[in-house]
């Protein structure tokens, strides 16, 4: 498991509108296509480059799937990822707060010792 993948997934998809609206509409092929395509791809280089190594363990490509933010959670991801990418794709299903309302009471059960979000 690697909470620096699920992270990166998180920001990358969160900051391109377009791949935020290809993950709501179709989770399966965006997580698939950002593992092969996106995922060893090194960010901080001036020259593109490609590392050959990072994968998602299937519980974490199953909770991506499923945008379920509440495993993503306990799984090690930086709930702030989770929840400004989640409020990107379903805030616009709800009201003023709704969403983010839920987005809490799905994980009002978790408690102390949080899991470690440190990167």
């Amino acid at each position: 498991m690697s909470r620096y993948l699920l992270d990166k997934f998180l920001f990358t998809v969160d900051r391109d509108p377009e791949l935020v609206e290809r993950y709501r509409t179709d989770p399966a092929g965006t997580v698939s296509w950002w593992e092969a395509e996106v995922a060893n791809r090194l960010l901080s280089c001036t020259v593109p480059e490609q590392s050959t190594w990072q994968r998602f363990s299937d519980a974490e490509r199953d909770a991506l799937v499923a945008h379920d933010h509440v495993t993503l959670f306990e799984m090690g991801a930086h709930p702030f990822l989770t929840l400004t990418l989640f409020i990107a794709l379903f805030e616009r299903d709800h009201g003023p707060m709704e969403y983010q309302q839920a987005y809490a009471a799905a994980m009002q059960h978790l408690t102390l010792p949080y899991p470690d979000i440190t990167t």
